[in-house]
């Protein structure tokens, strides 16, 4: 699975806006095969992926998690982080070495709420992420249980 069309913040954000942004962002790299959050955890933090791979996972009653999506360099990591109840909606690890610019969910937050027009900027992206995630882990667990597949396959 590849995210070659999800939104990257230098294509969807106003250069005023990944300004601020990537201010606030600290360096961060964790090692191979490391959870990162789990589904249903406390969405407090984001990432801007720099390097590596992570795989994103949901759980599936009655069977192991199932990879739904990997991210790569440019992709943003987590967007549950945006909307209430900030749950995130994933599971996600690294599937290698990772390099990452992380965002401190509140701070941006605070940020969105004291700029309506970067909230609704910052909106729209991880909204546009958000909906091609759902429907990635739609297709691949059709694909996975369904009797018939997703039909997205020749």
């Amino acid at each position: 699975m590849t995210t070659a069309t999800t939104p990257r913040p230098t294509k969807t954000l106003a250069a005023e806006y990944r300004g601020r942004l990537l201010d606030v962002a600290r360096e961060v790299r964790f090692p191979a095969d490391i959870r990162l959050f789990h589904e249903g955890g406390r969405a407090d933090r984001f990432w801007i992926l720099q390097s590596g791979i992570v795989s994103l996972d949901m759980r599936v009653p009655g069977h192991r998690p199932v990879e739904t999506d990997t991210l790569g360099a440019g992709d943003l990591l987590g967007w549950s982080w945006l909307f209430p109840p900030y749950r995130w909606r994933f599971g996600a690890q690294t599937a290698g070495p990772v390099r990452a610019l992380e965002f401190d969910a509140e701070e941006v937050r605070r940020m969105c709420a004291e700029d309506p027009a970067m909230g609704h900027a910052m909106a729209l992206w991880a909204g546009s992420v958000a909906t091609r995630r759902l429907q990635a882990a739609r297709t691949r667990l059709l694909d996975l249980y369904a009797p018939y597949g997703s039909g997205s396959r020749g």
